[in-house]
């Protein structure tokens, strides 16, 4: 291919059985936060693009219970049951910390604290195995992953639920091989920024919430 002949030689991709296979450069940590809509939509579009490579990807999301503007069954969550080799589950408190909304504030640290845990159970897990190979996609989790998603981990240690340590902790546990992705919090996790590959500041220049627009079905959840 020449220099100045397009990736593909032009022609338009098309898509193709997905079969369980191996990452060849996976073993980053990615850490997504700011005040902008599109942290989760950012993290789970990787997650979708992994795993339609094959590779085996699991998302543990924290806090993200529901709202009483929010159905208690999300968009993603119907379109990860949906793709092979990409699993997640639940374990935030129906609400929000801090917001008054009604909920316990201990059942909110319980449940960050209990996600935590679930967490360092899929790095030991990931450590176990042979990352250099393919995964079955209906597998647990736990037996072997290549990319996992905590979604919203940032939040939990901005609001002390746990301790900023401990998302440090399960990056230095994470093996070779393994791509981590942590994502949450409108402020800078400063604690991340030397052990973290990547860091994306999602910036908020305008958002219709402002204006009093309520969470939309189909783009916010």
């Amino acid at each position: 291919m020449s220099d100045n002949e397009p990736p593909g030689r032009g022609r338009t991709p098309e898509a193709r059985e997905i079969e369980p296979a191996a990452p060849e450069s996976f073993g980053l940590t990615q850490a997504w936060w700011g005040d902008g809509k599109g942290k989760t939509t950012a993290t789970l579009g990787m997650a979708f693009r992994a795993a339609g490579h094959g590779y085996r990807v699991h998302v543990l999301q924290f806090m993200k219970g529901g709202a009483a503007s929010v159905e208690d069954v999300r968009g993603e969550y119907n379109a990860m049951a949906a793709m092979p080799g990409l699993t997640y589950e639940n374990l935030g408190q129906y609400g929000w910390h801090a917001m008054n909304d009604g909920t316990d504030e201990r059942d909110h640290e319980a449940e960050a604290k209990a996600g935590l845990e679930r967490a360092e159970e899929l790095v030991e897990g990931a450590a176990a195995a042979d990352l250099s190979t393919p995964f079955d996609p209906d597998g647990p989790p736990v037996e072997g992953v290549h990319m996992l998603v905590l979604d919203e981990i940032l939040y939990a240690a901005d609001r002390e639920l746990i301790e900023p340590e401990a998302v440090l902790g399960l990056i230095d546990d994470a093996p070779e091989g393994l791509e981590l992705v942590l994502s949450g919090s409108h402020n800078r996790p400063e604690y991340l920024l030397e052990a973290a590959d990547l860091v994306t500041n999602v910036r908020k220049e305008k958002h219709p919430i402002d204006a009093g627009q309520r969470a939309r079905k189909g783009t916010e959840y």
